[in-house]
C-alpha cells in the first residue's frame, strides 16, 4: 500500500506521525509542502475528500496572525487559494493511502488504516 505523508518536517505532529509509521515499518514518501509547494488541484482533491474546513488549520499561528479581512467569508475556493499561498495553514499531516485522505495524526484510527 503506497503511503504519502504531506506536511512540514519540523512540525511536532508530523514528527510524531512519521515516528509512528517508522515504528510499525510502514514505508512512505514524505512531501514537504512548505518547500515543494502544493498544487491547487491537490488541495481541491483533499477538500473534496475531507472538506475544506478540515484541511484548513484555523488553530495555528499563521492563520491567527492573518488580517481579519483575509479570514472573513472563507469558502472552499478562497480557502484553497489561501492554503496554496500559505502552506503553513494546511492541517498536518495529510496522508494519502489506498485512494483515501486522512487529515491529522490520529493513532487510534491509524492503527486500523496502517496495520504495519
Amino acid at each position: 500500500m503506497a503511503i504519502t505523508v504531506y506536511g512540514i518536517p519540523n512540525c511536532d505532529t508530523v514528527k510524531k506521525a512519521r515516528a509512528w509509521l517508522d515504528a510499525r515499518g510502514c514505508g512512505y514518501v514524505f512531501h514537504d509542502y512548505k518547500k515543494a509547494g502544493i498544487s491547487a488541484d491537490k488541495l481541491a482533491a483533499w477538500c473534496d475528500a475531507a472538506g475544506w474546513e478540515a484541511v484548513l488549520n484555523r488553530a495555528g499561528t499563521t492563520f491567527k496572525k492573518l488580517p481579519d479581512e483575509r479570514k472573513a467569508d472563507l469558502d472552499r475556493s478562497r480557502a484553497i487559494a489561501l492554503m496554496q499561498e500559505l502552506p503553513s495553514i494546511i492541517k498536518r499531516p495529510i496522508v494519502e493511502t489506498g485512494g483515501k485522505v486522512h487529515v491529522g495524526f490520529k493513532p487510534d484510527l491509524w492503527a486500523h488504516v496502517f496495520p504495519g
